[in-house]
């Protein structure tokens, strides 16, 4: 049924730039080149001596000079800090106000400073949400809020007006309840998504292992936090931390200082400051060797692979700019980097992976990354480990820093053409109290970075001997495999958002077969008997998308009809007919014959309770054993049908009903991605249980939260409904 709803609903590279003085190293290059060709006697030997030299690689120059716009400051007497950089090349402005919260533990109510971020925007005490986007629209400006403050960009006339409207917006938000029932319940639906996104998981486990959930950066929003958050909680959160003396401004475009202030002051120089208690926390630790950690996703193709741990690295670290380009020859330069050239050059396990070193004023971080099939999980661990235990061993060349320094100086000069970099840059320099000197003599730094310097980074910020090794994959094939990556074979489970699991041994299915399950699954939902009586069955359901009803009605009749209509509006936007070896699809209007591949994947889901066929059918179905699915114990059974099409089912321990389906397909970037269903809210009609909820995640940009409206047994529906000519 799973698959039927999902057919019904789905019918970096980097451009470096050279500086000024690169150029010039080349066009010199040149030159040099064609002067040794002149002074051979014979064009062969011009030939021979341009080689030479070109197997030469030439001297690196010094480090460009770098100019970089000045940035005018003031401060507002609530302590609001200001920052203005001119550029006058077009007409607009644009400005941000960045309110640097300290870390804070929500606990129980984990995402509420998320929603009332969310909310600021949502209508103030003198206009609603509507009359804020229509003043906002009629500008060509835009204005978003977040839970550190609010951005906003306008042509320069429309400045003051935006200002005004983002004024109102952050002095003065009014919190609708009707808007944070709306955030609510998308910040869930979002959730869910995140519960079938492996990479989702891995960075909300990755977070718990390397801060732990007594620190702010472990602390993750899960179904059960949101569900907490009150209004109340979100105002608590506003009223407490907001405040100007926490603050930064900064305003970019054709604006000066002298026009700049008197607005800042006029529209933001009422904000009242506060002081703002810092919450208590104590510092991560890197564990003491080597653990192996596990998301359970049974059914997927991939595995995504995290190495990582809490690093001590400040923003003002004397060796901040070498530890950053010793990451980038590991894995933080993109396809050219050392994790890239072994794991996708080759070995080919990968599309592409990387690796993170990221400084913070509390903790850092480092991570390594990268998704592979599931049959070269091991190697790959043991190859990424391999690689960080190289750049710790052995020199890096000098052809490799080079090229890195480089590709990093290329990188500085594309971002120095944007005025937000000066800002940026006018920012960090007054949060982290950088010299005033940082960015100006960075790429002298950078040019100044030796290989020594490399190794020596590497030995302090990359240490996998002190690691969580994350994998989030599938648990039957791959999880025994990486037991030779801990000292005592102890593998750590999580769920998706980070809790510890026990999951059951496989002792626990020793004495139950597939067969078992599956008879046991029959004889709950009403039994073989019962189920074998049934001749036509008629499915009416409905789900909120976005503000808007959209209906489904499945309609399937032994042997082998179907008929499927997708409704919005009260008018069926399509229709779908399967008539044993013949389909028709019919949308706008326009009828066309079902491709030869779809009638053959329609036929596979035309049967009714297929459980209880699988044998008969030509099914394969394997019990690869139990674990814990939202907070229950389940079986996983893998089964691939004669088309080779593969699915995972799940059925509860205890009532063996059907709590899960999912299934991997090709997403838009050629990765597999997941599409499941959660069945819950079983209702006997006609003396057979049926699933009434039906949450379908991974067929539509959002997840499709479906209700059974009817359900309707052996009605006699009519052959003439799956008329296809």
């Amino acid at each position: 049924m799973k698959k039927i709803l999902f057919l019904f609903l789905m019918s970096g590279l980097f451009f470096a730039q050279c500086t000024p003085k690169i150029a010039e190293t080349a066009a010199g290059t040149e030159d040099k080149m064609d002067k040794a060709a002149d002074k051979a006697a014979t064009m062969k030997d011009k030939i021979a001596a341009v080689n030479d030299f070109r197997k030469t690689a030439p001297k690196p120059g010094p480090a460009p000079k770098i100019e970089i716009g000045s940035a005018d400051n003031f401060s507002l007497a609530n302590g609001l800090k200001v920052f203005v950089v001119e550029n006058h090349k077009l007409p607009r402005v644009s400005f941000q106000i960045f309110v640097d919260v300290p870390p804070l533990m929500e606990k129980e109510f984990a995402g509420a400073a998320s929603i009332a971020g969310q909310l600021l925007k949502a209508g103030t005490i003198t206009k609603s949400k509507s009359e804020i986007d229509e003043a906002v629209d009629f500008m060509g400006a835009s204005l978003n809020s977040n839970s550190s403050g609010i951005s906003g960009a306008s042509l320069k006339k429309h400045t003051e007006e935006l200002m005004k409207i983002a004024s109102d917006v952050l002095l003065k938000p009014s919190f609708p309840q009707a808007e944070f029932d709306k955030i609510k319940k998308q910040t869930l639906s979002g959730l869910a998504q995140v519960k079938e996104d492996p990479n989702s998981i891995a960075q909300n486990v990755s977070n718990v292992l390397t801060y732990g959930k007594a620190h702010p950066y472990g602390e993750i929003q899960t179904e059960e936090t949101v569900g907490k958050i009150t209004l109340a909680e979100t105002k608590k959160y506003y009223n407490t931390y907001l405040k100007p003396n926490l603050g930064y401004m900064v305003v970019v475009g054709d604006i000066t200082v002298a026009e700049a202030k008197p607005m800042v002051e006029k529209y933001f120089g009422k904000w009242m400051s506060r002081p703002v208690q810092k919450s208590d926390f104590s510092t991560p630790q890197k564990p003491s060797q080597p653990t192996v950690n596990f998301v359970s996703k049974s059914g997927a193709a991939q595995s995504v692979i995290t190495v990582t741990y809490p690093v001590d690295i400040k923003p003002d670290a004397a060796d901040w700019i070498a530890a950053r380009v010793m990451n980038a020859i590991l894995g933080g330069s993109g396809l050219s980097s050392r994790i890239n050239q072994n794991l996708r050059e080759d070995k080919a396990y990968t599309y592409g992976g990387g690796s993170s070193l990221d400084n913070d004023r509390y903790i850092g971080s480092f991570s390594a990354n990268v998704s592979v099939r599931n049959e070269v999980t091991a190697p790959a661990v043991k190859e990424l480990l391999k690689e960080l235990n190289r750049i710790r061993t052995e020199k890096v060349t000098e052809e490799e820093l080079t090229q890195i320094k480089n590709y990093l100086t290329g990188i500085f000069a594309i971002q120095l053409e944007s005025p937000q970099t000066v800002a940026r840059f006018a920012l960090n320099s007054a949060r982290h109290n950088l010299p005033a000197d940082y960015y100006a003599t960075y790429l002298e730094k950078l040019n100044a970075v030796t290989t020594d310097d490399i190794l020596a980074m590497a030995q302090k910020y990359i240490t996998p001997a002190n690691a969580h090794i994350l994998v989030v994959g599938n648990k039957s094939e791959v999880a025994e495999s990486l037991k030779e990556f801990t000292t005592d074979g102890t593998i750590n489970y999580y769920d998706a958002f980070g809790t510890p699991l026990e999951m059951e041994t496989s002792t626990a299915t020793s004495n139950m077969t597939v067969e078992q399950v599956l008879d046991k699954y029959i004889t709950a939902i009403g039994g073989k008997d019962k189920l074998m009586k049934v001749k036509d069955l008629t499915m009416n359901m409905a789900a909120d998308a976005m503000g808007q009803t959209i209906e489904m009605k499945i309609i399937q009749k032994s042997p082998g009809k179907t008929y499927q209509a997708f409704i919005m509006g009260g008018v069926a936007q399509q229709e779908t007919i399967l008539n044993g070896d013949k389909g028709k699809i019919t949308a706008g209007g326009q009828s066309q014959a079902m491709p030869a591949e779809q009638v053959a994947s329609s036929k596979e889901q035309s049967v009714l309770f297929t459980e209880m066929q699988f044998k008969a059918l030509g099914y394969e179905a394997k019990l690869v054993g139990t674990e814990n699915l939202d907070g229950k114990n389940v079986f996983v059974v893998e089964t691939t049908s004669p088309l080779g099409k593969k699915q995972t089912l799940f059925f509860d321990t205890k009532t063996y009903l059907k709590v899960k389906e999912s299934s991997n397909i090709p997403g838009p970037n050629g990765q597999l991605q997941t599409v499941s269903t959660d069945l819950s809210d079983y209702k006997e009609v006609d003396g057979i249980l049926f699933p009434f909820s039906r949450k379908l995640v991974g067929a539509a940009p959002i997840p499709l939260d479906l209700k059974i409206t009817e359900i309707k047994v052996n009605s006699a529906v009519s052959d003439d409904l799956f008329k296809v000519e």
